[in-house]
């Protein structure tokens, strides 16, 4: 037990090195520009000068002095961040050196770090075919430590995914209106349309889909058994077939067609990284791409 243990912390040190360091060095003011805060606030007035916005004339003052003075206002920065992160079956399938669920865990230590930079709450909901754990939002370093610990030895009660279970319950615990961060590689066979819609209506949901290369291009190396992680169903597949590999490769890009068309349909900005690849360059991507349309 007490190996078992060391080994744990080696590997939560080394997650917490890279990515404490990308979230400082990587993505410094990044995170800031993509995700405002909850508005703006009053701070002050002065007096009007040339370009001011009329609309922010603060007639009572102006009358009282004589002068014209505006307001001026300043973003409340402070966000609150969730995690919504699957742990279904099928994240644990990998050929590239890792499996999606060790590039997911990155990825949300990347964010969940970006986070607490910006002096931000983070939160975890997990979830598979049901909610798995829920860990409420606070600020820390210490907490995110507790959340990659549980990244790392969280063992699903479920083996299926239930994307619409995990936003409902998290619309139902999560009433203030946050940053949303949805992580899956969403092989949902359900249908979450409205779940996801009535989310972004209520908070700003960003998704970010993990998948293996192999899922959009199967390899050519003849006969291969392959098991679905989620249902444990076992089939057989002549990979040395083109006409096979085709149809495979098919499939995969009307899976991500309907992705797309999802997220757009309900304005969920998103980004889809691949397993072995640079999880930066497509975080880096996502967040270019919500400043710019700001």
């Amino acid at each position: 037990m007490d190996e078992q243990i060391r080994q744990l912390m080696q590997r939560v040190r080394r997650i917490e090195i890279k990515t404490h360091a990308l979230s400082n060095n990587v993505f410094a003011g990044e995170y800031h520009s993509a995700f405002k805060g909850r508005g703006m606030s009053f701070s002050e007035v002065r007096e009007y000068q040339e370009g001011d916005d009329v609309r922010d004339i603060d007639w009572n003052v102006s009358a009282r002095f004589d002068r014209t003075y505006v307001k001026v206002f300043e973003e409340e920065r402070e966000l609150t961040a969730m995690l919504l992160i699957d742990v279904s079956g099928s994240l644990d399938f990998g050929t590239q050196g890792q499996t999606q669920r060790q590039l997911l865990t990155e990825i949300a230590a990347t964010l969940a770090f970006s986070a607490i930079r910006n002096n931000d709450k983070i939160g975890v909901l997990f979830f598979s075919d049901r909610v798995e754990k829920f860990i409420p939002p606070a600020k820390g370093k210490a907490h995110i430590l507790r959340i990659i610990r549980e990244l790392l030895t969280l063992r699903p009660m479920g083996k299926r995914t239930n994307i619409g279970v995990g936003l409902e319950y998290f619309m139902r615990v999560v009433r203030k209106r946050c940053v949303a961060f949805l992580l899956s590689d969403f092989l949902d066979a359900h249908d979450y349309h409205r779940q996801l819609a009535m989310a972004r209506r209520r908070h700003d949901v960003v998704a970010v889909q993990v998948y293996d290369q192999r899922m959009a291009e199967l390899p050519n190396v003849g006969l291969m058994k392959l098991e679905d992680a989620e249902t444990g169903h076992l089939q057989y597949v002549d990979t040395a077939s083109r006409r096979v590999r085709q149809a495979h490769a098919d499939w995969w890009q009307q899976h991500c067609t309907r992705l797309d068309d999802r997220f757009n349909r309900t304005r969920v900005d998103h980004t889809r990284i691949a397993t072995g690849s640079d999880y930066v360059k497509g975080l880096k991507g996502l967040f270019a791409r919500r400043t710019a349309a700001r």
